[in-house]
């Protein structure tokens, strides 16, 4: 049964909300506009807020009054900007819009930019709706501090919703929310990874822009399910261990006639000069994060996807867009900052703002910046003059990683900086090594198909990646069907390439990143130091002519050290020397040319000791047999450390 909010004035909106709202530090606009149902002296109905400060007309058109646009006119409240409203009689699941008059003569028909829930694209629709769910992830939320903080294991699978799985008996359709709940929960936690993130499920009209041409900023895309189904589906996350991590946009939103853009007749949420509202690249609109409003609507929808849907983690997206005002713009194209500067003043104070009021409100959620240059301190506190941000994806890495692996073995060691430089800037920032979407689309290939030579080398080579990834300080994130080395590109449109999963290199693949999370989960030598100069240790990165990589992961008090060692040739290097800190056994926990990943079967029967002399400035030495295109660990033990 549908539960209505009881309430004794004519209006949700107080005079506190006005105020808050107006000076831009309301951050639970979605209490108070939008639909909700309400009861007031007994009866029952729908209550309608919207913000159209600039309209001389504003009613509620829908299929209860035939859009009739005459029939159900809203009030403005004050000076606020806002038009609210009682209907009595409407209920769940009434379909509706805002008619808005401006004094100019335009004459539009707009959903709730607070909407909950809205029609399945292509209807354009808002639908009232209610956000009641019984809870069961208690036990998650009381402890999910402990599990996205600095210190502790991130492995993130990333997915798209819509091409996740499909049921190809019914006309290859995607999976809802109810039905993905457990299939994907099992899958993940089988997998080992911790945390989930989704590419954004806010509701949007085109199913190519994947979700990042976002509409609706306080709702789930219909195409899946209800509000509640989409709770459902991270509820079953959370009680499997899973955190869930969401793609946010407010960098940018379609101009799409019924959602923000021109929303009341003039550039209400865009800034109205396109060197500054207009973005090129995407062709869609900017925030104008100047405005006081703007900044309510944008905090509240953050802090409303933590609050009503418990949310861990949120990752804003193309965050470089936002600090720079002549992001790919040419001389001429755009406006400087007060002080004759390129940096978004307005919108650096956004962010800062955004990561203050999220860690305060919800010190358990994590957040993450999409930021592809070299702002100094996007993940240093805000006190510190930094964004705020609690991570910060490396896209530097990512782009040098997969470049050097594309060359040829041989010619490697002519490009050695490629994969040593990443640890010149490593703690600059709190970093996610991401191998995301963008790197699987738009012609670039699958990452199985950028790896050079044969086939045996192709996985060999990917096997590499995911070895070096996992074992560089940083928390993981990759991309669905990277698990198992997809073959071709990816694919909004279809599901990832299942089937492979019963061929022996794509199944070792998948075992291989399987055992890749179990040791990075057991072992806090890999883990404790990801934001710590004191978790890392080269041995030698000097060795171009082998290209061969050695270094250290250390946990943070010095007892539990892991060796890794990257053999970037086809080439089995025997006896190879790696000098270590202390003698004894050193068992080798994984390595990825193992048979049961498909590799060639070299390496050290399972334990290495140590012998009495020095290498590498280091008082005893390991002989390896250093397998071809391999990542090997190594766990030593200090002598009395068990």
């Amino acid at each position: 049964m549908t539960a209505y909010r009881r309430i004794s004035s004519p209006s949700l909106v107080g005079e506190q909300d006005c105020y808050l709202f107006n000076e831009g530090s309301h951050l639970r606009l979605y209490e108070v506009l939008g639909a909700h149902l309400v009861e007031r002296e007994g009866v029952q109905g729908t209550h309608f807020a919207v913000w159209a400060p600039s309209a001389d007309y504003v009613s509620v058109i829908a299929d209860f009054n035939g859009w009739n646009n005459g029939s159900h006119p809203l009030r403005p409240v004050g000076s606020s900007g806002i038009w609210q409203g009682f209907i009595p009689g409407v209920g769940q699941g009434s379909c509706y819009k805002y008619y808005i008059s401006h004094p100019s003569g335009y004459r539009g028909e707009k959903a709730d930019p607070l909407g909950f829930w809205h029609e399945v694209p292509p209807r354009t629709g808002s639908v009232v709706w209610h956000l009641d769910y019984a809870w069961n992830d208690a036990d998650w939320m009381s402890q999910r501090a402990k599990h996205n903080q600095l210190n502790a294991p991130l492995a993130i699978y990333e997915l798209h919703f819509a091409s996740w799985k499909r049921i190809w008996e019914e006309g290859g359709r995607s999976l809802s929310y109810r039905e993905a709940a457990h299939q994907l929960a099992e899958y993940v936690k089988h997998l080992g990874f911790t945390h989930v993130e989704f590419m954004p499920l806010t509701e949007h009209p085109f199913s190519g822009s994947w979700g990042y041409q976002t509409t609706g900023y306080y709702a789930p895309t219909s195409r899946f399910g209800t509000p509640q189904d989409l709770m459902y589906l991270i509820d079953v996350l959370h009680q499997a261990g899973i955190g869930v991590i969401f793609d946010w946009v407010p960098s940018h939103f379609p101009g799409d006639g019924h959602g923000l853009a021109y929303f009341d007749g003039t550039h209400l949420y865009e800034h109205s000069d396109p060197r500054q509202g207009f973005h090129p690249d995407w062709k869609s609109c900017i925030f104008n994060y100047g405005r006081h409003e703007v900044r309510s609507f944008l905090l509240s929808s953050a802090m409303f996807w933590c609050d009503k849907y418990h949310i861990d983690g949120i990752r804003v997206d193309a965050v470089a867009s936002m600090l720079y005002l002549d992001y790919s713009r040419g001389q001429g194209e755009w406006i400087p900052n007060r002080y004759g500067g390129r940096e978004n003043l307005e919108a650096i104070h956004f962010l800062q703002r955004l990561n203050t009021e999220i860690y305060a409100h919800y010190p358990g959620v994590q957040t993450f910046a999409e930021e592809s240059t070299a702002w100094p301190g996007v993940s240093r506190p805000v006190y510190l003059g930094g964004l705020g941000f609690g991570l910060k994806w490396d896209m530097g890495w990512m782009h040098d990683t997969l470049k050097f692996l594309h060359r040829d073995p041989i010619h490697r060691h002519y490009h050695w900086n490629e994969i040593t430089f990443r640890m010149i800037y490593a703690y600059h920032e709190n970093y996610t090594l991401p191998l995301s979407h963008d790197e699987v689309v738009h012609g670039k290939g699958s990452l199985l198909s950028k790896m050079p030579g044969d086939a045996w080398q192709q996985f060999a080579n990917l096997r590499l990646l995911y070895g070096y990834q996992w074992t560089m300080p940083g928390k993981k994130l990759l991309f669905m069907g990277g698990e198992f080395g997809q073959g071709r590109e990816w694919n909004h449109d279809e599901a990832i390439e299942w089937h492979l999963l019963t061929i022996h290199w794509h199944q070792g693949v998948f075992d291989w990143v399987r055992d890749l999370n179990r040791v990075y989960m057991q072992e806090r030598a890999l883990v404790e130091g990801d934001t710590s100069y004191l978790g890392f240790e080269w041995i030698d990165c000097n060795d171009a002519s082998d290209s061969v990589l050695s270094y250290l992961r250390k946990s943070l008090d010095g007892q539990e050290v892991i060796l890794v060692v990257v053999n970037f040739t086809p080439v089995v290097r025997s006896n190879y020397r790696i000098g270590v800190p202390f003698g004894g056994a050193w068992e080798e926990l994984l390595n990825s040319d193992s048979t049961y990943y498909g590799g060639s079967g070299q390496g050290n029967l399972g334990v290495v000791y140590a012998k009495e002399y020095g290498t590498h400035g280091r008082p005893n030495t390991l002989e390896l047999n250093v397998a071809p295109l391999a990542v090997q660990m190594f766990k030593g033990r200090r002598h009395g450390v068990v």
